[in-house]
């Protein structure tokens, strides 16, 4: 990657490479440098989901094309696009790049993901072995403890707040593997929140509509605080890594700074609103659902009074 230290045969860390030419937007939809780990992974968990799905529908049992549109072609879909898009190449140039992919990958792509339903698909097709197991995992002390509201929102909010108020941001510009893992924890802390919150998929705990838009709130304003901060602080994050990286193109590294804290502001609000909204309808369809199993419910009774 161009942010990534390279290595000599001894191991040896070197400084970061040149900087990559100037960004344009045609650089950055046409800039695309393929890593083989997220090509690979995300493949393979496409190719699964798409061969369950297929077996569902040969038995006979339906499942929602917008389901598999969601989890395989936007979801997994904007995890290839912010690793290895234009995104990927100059995250290590830009911090306001950077941001923008931390953005997809902790938030977008969490989301999209979990309206793709995938525990419900496998609970489906899992032979009933598998199906204990999977259900054993989901109901252990361990995921009830992960999932609770606070302990699942505490490390969302935690995470870019230590990434980027310490030195961990700059420490995975200087490291490959550090950088690549940055990534994975994104999306799996953005999974944890947003999972049990949009609760498509059976969870430990499933929380009722009120609480779950009650916590979506609660969370809303640390982005923007942390956006804030960022745009107004007075020391550059990374400093040292950037200056050695040489940049002498696009914005200053304070400016870039400022446009990465408003980028964190802006986009975690909108994405929190367009999870408030998709809560709402899962809301009123549940009620409705509610309503005309009640309906049935007092029919039945009519009935068995008349009889």
């Amino acid at each position: 990657m161009l942010g990534a230290w390279l290595s000599t045969h001894d191991g040896t860390l070197l400084g970061p490479p040149d900087a990559p030419p100037p960004l344009t937007a045609v650089r950055l939809l046409t800039g695309w440098e393929p890593a083989v780990l997220p090509l690979a992974g995300a493949a393979v968990v496409g190719g699964l989901y798409l061969y369950g799905v297929h077996r569902l529908r040969r038995r006979g049992d339906a499942w929602s094309r917008w389901r598999t549109v969601l989890f395989v072609g936007l979801g997994l879909g904007s995890f290839v696009v912010a690793t290895t898009s234009g995104l990927a190449v100059y995250d290590t140039t830009l911090l306001w790049v950077h941001m923008v992919q931390h953005m997809v990958l902790g938030m977008v792509a969490p989301v999209l993901l979990a309206l793709g339903a995938p525990i419900t698909l496998a609970l489906r097709l899992l032979p009933r072995r598998g199906k204990s197991v999977l259900l054993d995992v989901l109901h252990s002390r361990v995921a009830k403890v992960a999932t609770f509201p606070v302990v699942a929102g505490a490390i969302f909010v935690a995470t870019p707040v230590a990434l980027y108020l310490t030195g961990w941001y700059e420490a995975t510009l200087r490291n490959p593997l550090l950088h690549d893992l940055n990534h994975l924890h994104f999306v799996m802390v953005g999974c944890l929140w947003f999972w049990p919150i949009l609760g498509l998929d059976p969870m430990p705990m499933r929380l009722p509509y009120p609480m779950r838009l009650l916590a979506v709130f609660v969370t809303m304003p640390f982005h923007a605080f942390l956006g804030v901060t960022i745009m107004g602080a007075s020391t550059v994050i990374a400093r040292d890594y950037y200056v050695e990286l040489g940049r002498t193109w696009g914005p200053s590294l304070a400016k870039d700074q400022e446009i990465a804290g408003g980028v964190l502001w802006a986009s975690g609000d909108l994405i929190a609103l367009l999870v408030l909204g998709a809560l709402f309808v899962q809301w009123a369809r549940a009620s409705e659902r509610e309503a005309v199993r009640e309906d049935r419910r007092l029919d039945r009774l009519e009935a068995a009074r008349r009889t």
